[in-house]
């Protein structure tokens, strides 16, 4: 008994068909899987004053200020209070200039103060920028004791008290 060329494509598509479904079935067999694992968990949103609020009276503080540890361009010791977005670099412009430190690039950081505390990103520098020797790739929020290297520039994060 010979196969026809008909029969032969209806057998294929059967079997494509069948492998389809089964496919299907996998995926959505994977994306339900953690679903009925038990209650959903609930979170909340509550505004950032709030939210302030709350760690004030926990007696949380978020970090403002760093204070200089080392650097070629400014006086170790000094502390710099943050209260908006800071530019680090050699540039004129920049809120914490370091012109004397050669490693530097001209528009190398910012670090901005927000309402859950200090966030450093890399400005694209050709040196990197550093938090407790690890290299930034994206916005980063800083903890009270964090050391930012920029440069030769060690600069401590404090916070409130």
């Amino acid at each position: 008994m010979a196969v026809t060329v008909d029969e032969a494509l209806l057998g294929l598509k059967v079997a494509f068909l069948v492998l389809l479904y089964l496919f299907v079935w996998l995926v959505v067999r994977s994306a339900t899987r953690g679903l009925s694992a038990g209650a959903p968990q609930e979170s909340i949103v509550i505004p950032a004053a709030d939210a302030a609020a709350l760690r004030a009276a926990a007696g949380i503080s978020a970090a403002r200020r760093v204070v200089v540890l080392q650097s070629p361009a400014l006086q170790p010791g000094t502390a710099i209070e943050l209260t908006n977005g800071a530019i680090v670099g050699r540039a004129v412009e920049s809120t914490i200039r370091l012109d004397a430190d050669t490693t530097v690039s001209s528009r190398h950081a910012t670090i901005d103060s927000r309402i859950d505390g200090l966030w450093v990103e890399d400005a694209g520098s050709t040196n990197g920028t550093f938090v407790n020797g690890a290299r930034v790739t994206s916005a980063r929020l800083l903890q009270p004791g964090d050391v930012i290297r920029i440069g030769h520039t060690d600069l401590l994060v404090e916070g409130r008290a």
